[in-house]
């Protein structure tokens, strides 16, 4: 779930993470963490400033490295017909803003909705520290923030008819590892059904995850979606974060 490190702060020497804000929501506890980060080189005054997201003490974001997050809104956009004008992007999972930073800073996108369960997360972004990725785009008379749950929002929510040409998802660490049990049913045959209602015809989902998952592909076939694939992101080493795409017919 994971632009660049924000520039405008620097930490000290400790390499402990710090508790900025800790609240308990309908879902349970999330937590905003800032940590020192690398130097960028051995005459730098101070490493950069990382924040981290935790949820129910399980890791889920932080701002050292949104290549992924930036990935999953390219892939989308690429993946839509040329020549589709002004397409519509649903955001699920505000999480450390470098997806919706990335919306905003492609003049092609027309609709761009975010939407967040969690309204600590939306107010770190709109009077906290992590302003310093989402300032700009939550700015952008393009954007609107849903304070909601998205497997709700995908099911009807407040505006059953609304569709979207792109759906841009990352709530989680992946289909194969929640944060809580009930984002299960988004991967589920239902859920993946509600995606597909959702979209516009052509339209692409594309799902974040922090590993590649072989079972959600055949998912998304089972489900009717075409143009199946993964894009990874390479890592030294390790499991490389994914995007799983998938088009709706036409």
């Amino acid at each position: 779930m994971a632009s660049v490190t924000p520039p405008q702060t620097t930490a000290g020497p400790s390499a402990a993470p710090r508790t900025l804000d800790r609240r308990e929501g309908p879902y349970g506890e999330v937590v905003l963490r800032q940590r020192a980060g690398s130097p960028a080189g051995p005459d730098a005054p101070a490493a950069p400033v990382i924040y981290e997201i935790i949820a129910n003490g399980c890791f889920l974001m932080d701002t050292s490295d949104g290549r992924s997050e930036r990935l999953l809104i390219d892939a989308a956009l690429e993946g839509l017909p040329a020549d589709r004008e002004r397409p519509s992007v649903l955001i699920g999972g505000l999480g450390v803003g470098f997806s919706l930073a990335r919306a905003a800073e492609q003049p092609r996108w027309g609709r761009i909705t975010v939407v967040e369960r969690e309204a600590a997360v939306i107010d770190w972004h709109r009077t906290g520290p992590l302003s310093v990725v989402s300032a700009a785009a939550l700015a952008d008379p393009r954007c609107t923030v849903l304070h909601t749950d998205l497997v709700a929002h995908l099911r009807g929510g407040t505006d059953p008819r609304a569709t979207y040409d792109a759906l841009c998802l990352d709530i989680d660490n992946g289909p194969d590892w929640t944060v809580t049990d009930d984002n299960g049913s988004l991967y589920s045959p239902t859920g993946l059904a509600a995606c597909r209602d959702r979209l516009s015809p052509g339209g692409v989902l594309a799902v974040w995850s922090a590993q590649p998952s072989p079972a959600f592909e055949a998912a998304l076939r089972n489900a009717g979606f075409s143009e199946v694939r993964t894009e990874e992101i390479p890592v030294v080493r390790g499991v490389p974060d994914v995007v799983h795409l998938a088009r709706k017919g036409a």
